[in-house]
């Protein structure tokens, strides 16, 4: 897969945990357990957001 590829992949799969964020602390009783999890992941993504486009040479 091209890095291109990769990066807006990576994108899409940010922006889909982002709104899974958004709705459970939307819920009267979020569950932390999984606002914890998500943000890892959100974390995760984000830090091969930045990898991918500092290898390819853009900035964020």
């Amino acid at each position: 897969m091209a890095l291109a590829q990769r990066l807006d992949s990576l994108v899409k799969r940010h922006a889909d945990v982002d709104l899974r964020i958004l709705a459970e602390t939307s819920r009267p009783l979020p569950d932390t357990a999984i606002l914890h999890q998500l943000k890892k992941q959100k974390l995760s993504l984000k830090d091969g957001i930045n990898f991918l486009m500092s290898e390819i040479g853009q900035t964020a």
